[in-house]
C-alpha cells in the first residue's frame, strides 16, 4: 500500500485505470487516494485546475500514479477529451466513477423552481454521469469488461427535503444504473450506484455549524455523519473482484440512516 488508508486492500486493482469525475475535492477525491493506494492509474477530472493538481501532487508524493483531466463533462466534446487524453497517457479505462453532480437548484417548493435551475441540475447531475458513461462504454463493451460506479444520495431514497432537481436528477442516476446494468451485464460489465447521506466533506464542515452537524448525527443509527472515506472504502469494493457477483445494486452509505 503506497498511501495512507484505512480499511482493506483489494489486489486485484493493481495496475487498472481508473476516471473519477468530481475528482477533485470530498468523495471524488477520496476516491481517487484509494484506488491509488491500491495500485491504479487514476484520472482525476473536475473542472478547477487548482484543486485537480492538488490531488495529483498528493497521490504522486505517496508513489502513486495520477494525471489531472480538467473538463466539463456536461459537454460531449468536453468528456471526449478527457478519454483520448486517459487512454493515451494511461491506457484503457477499466473503472469508471461518474461522481459529478452541479447545478443551481436551491431548497424550496416546486412551485418556485425556475426552469433555468432545473435544467443546470439535471444537466449538471444526470446528463453529466449519462455524457460520461456514453463515452467510456463502448471500449469496456469492445473489452469485455469493466465496472461502472455512479453516484445518487439518500435524497433520492426517501423524502427529506433536498431541492426537488435535485432529488429528481439523483433518482435518475440511480434508475439509469440499473438500467445499464441489465443492458451490459452480458458484456462482462458492471454497473453500481452509490447513494451517501450526509458526508462532512469539506463544504459541508464550513457550512454546517458543529451543533447541526451533532443533531443530524443523532438521527443516524450509528450516530455519527459519514466522511469522504467511508463512501471511497465502499467505491473501492464496487470497482474490485470482491463484488463480481453485483450488478444493478444501490447501496446505501448512510449509517443506517436508509434501510431499504
Amino acid at each position: 500500500m503506497t498511501l495512507d488508508q484505512r480499511g482493506p486492500t483489494y489486489p486485484d486493482l493493481a495496475g487498472k485505470v481508473a476516471v473519477v469525475t468530481g475528482g477533485s475535492r470530498g468523495i471524488g477525491a477520496a476516491t481517487c487516494r484509494a484506488l491509488a493506494a491500491n495500485g491504479v492509474r487514476v484520472a482525476v477530472n473536475g473542472r478547477d485546475e487548482a484543486a485537480i493538481a492538488a490531488v495529483v501532487a498528493q497521490i504522486r508524493s505517496f508513489g502513486g500514479q495520477a494525471i489531472g483531466v480538467a473538463a466539463d463533462v456536461t459537454s460531449v466534446d468536453a468528456i471526449e477529451h478527457v478519454r483520448q487524453r486517459v487512454e493515451q497517457e494511461l491506457g484503457p479505462v477499466d473503472v469508471l466513477a461518474a461522481f459529478v453532480a452541479g447545478g443551481r437548484a436551491g431548497p424550496g417548493p416546486i412551485a418556485q423552481l425556475t426552469e433555468e435551475a432545473w435544467r443546470s441540475t439535471i444537466d449538471g447531475t444526470l446528463t453529466s454521469t449519462f455524457l460520461t458513461i456514453k463515452s467510456f462504454l463502448p471500449g469496456m463493451i469492445e473489452r469485455r469488461r469493466g465496472a461502472i460506479i455512479t453516484m445518487a444520495s439518500s435524497a433520492a431514497r426517501l423524502p427529506m427535503g433536498a431541492p426537488a432537481a435535485y432529488v429528481a436528477a439523483k433518482a435518475g442516476v440511480i434508475a439509469l444504473s440499473r438500467h445499464l446494468a441489465t443492458e451490459v451485464g452480458p458484456h462482462g460489465i458492471r454497473v453500481n450506484c452509490l447513494a451517501p447521506h450526509t458526508i462532512l466533506t469539506e463544504q459541508v464542515q464550513q457550512r454546517m455549524p458543529e451543533s447541526r452537524q451533532r443533531e443530524w448525527a443523532e438521527q443516524v443509527p450509528l450516530r455519527r455523519l459519514g466522511t469522504p472515506e467511508d463512501v471511497a472504502q465502499a467505491a473501492l469494493f464496487l470497482a474490485s473482484e470482491s463484488s463480481s457477483w453485483l450488478t444493478g445494486v444501490t447501496l446505501d452509505v448512510a449509517g443506517g440512516r436508509i434501510m431499504l
